[in-house]
């Protein structure tokens, strides 16, 4: 017997980046990332692919499956397979999209449930047992499978307040990848107390200046271009920042904002795509 189960969760983007103090915020991003898993009692082990990389790294997704089943005493194997909208080691919470879809497809799979906050648990835990993550990037999970913008305590695994809010999101995303686990640690610990700063606004409620203050601050410890920054607050942006430790950008826009900024990222001149969605408020769904 095969047991088939469909999911798919949203990318976010960044407000307060958490390496530097285990405090974040983010909000999810209308990008969705589609899981797939089949599962028979006939198979051994469990099998990822994602389809935009075919010879990249699975485990996350195939330990996700595992941990989904291991904590129903389940004794299945299959496959998980992953395609998403989401650029990949972007900033834009790839892993996290792809944690939450696979570990909602096995549930869905196996006709379970666990409550959202249980279900992102999971996906940090197995994203700190491959490495993907350095805080576990809690508030890039609850961002993704919630929607809406989070304030999140990663350290206590801690949602400390969700908010709706409508707005367009502009996205740039380069064609270099950055991955997390990568990140210049060290010198994000060194501008910690600024951005103890970011997320007390954003513990206020003024998320866009919380987040160009992070996204500042960010770029000037990780050494990306500002730029793309100053180029936004040209336009009117009040809210930019380098999304997650990069190297996409992502900015909130007011419609009349839009082909202004449009132009102004097109003058940078960097390799790359520039996306336009809108902030999600909705929750991960099974399909």
């Amino acid at each position: 017997m095969t047991f088939k189960g469909h999911a798919c969760a949203f990318g976010a983007g960044t407000i307060i980046n958490a390496i530097a103090t285990w405090k974040g915020a983010a909000f999810g991003i209308n990008l969705k990332t589609f899981a797939e898993v089949r599962l028979s009692e006939s198979e051994i082990g469990i099998s990822g692919s994602i389809e935009e990389i075919p010879d990249g790294d699975v485990r996350l997704i195939e330990l996700c499956v595992e941990l989904v089943l291991e904590k129903f005493g389940l004794e299945l194997g299959g496959t998980v397979r992953t395609r998403s909208e989401v650029p990949l080691a972007g900033g834009l919470k790839s892993s996290s999209a792809a944690a939450n879809a696979s570990i909602l497809a096995t549930l869905r799979a196996i006709g379970k449930t666990l409550s959202p906050l249980e279900i992102v648990k999971l996906g940090v835990r197995a994203a700190r047992e491959v490495g993907v993550t350095v805080t576990g990037a809690f508030d890039d999970a609850c961002a993704s499978f919630l929607g809406g913008i989070v304030v999140t305590d990663n350290r206590k695994m801690e949602l400390i307040r969700r908010e709706e809010i409508e707005s367009k999101v502009f996205i740039f995303a380069p064609d270099r990848k950055a991955f997390s686990i990568d990140t210049d640690i060290k010198r994000s610990k060194l501008i910690a107390p600024y951005v103890e700063i970011a997320y007390d606004l954003a513990l206020k409620g003024e998320y866009e200046r919380a987040m160009t203050l992070n996204g500042f601050l960010y770029c000037g410890a990780l050494g990306f271009d500002m730029e793309y920054m100053l180029k936004a607050l040209e336009c009117g942006v009040k809210g930019v920042s380098l999304s997650g430790t990069g190297p996409s950008y992502v900015a909130l826009v007011k419609n009349e904002q839009a082909k202004e900024l449009k132009s102004a990222w097109e003058s940078c001149g960097m390799e790359g795509r520039i996306i336009e969605t809108t902030i999600n408020n909705r929750a991960a769904i099974s399909l």
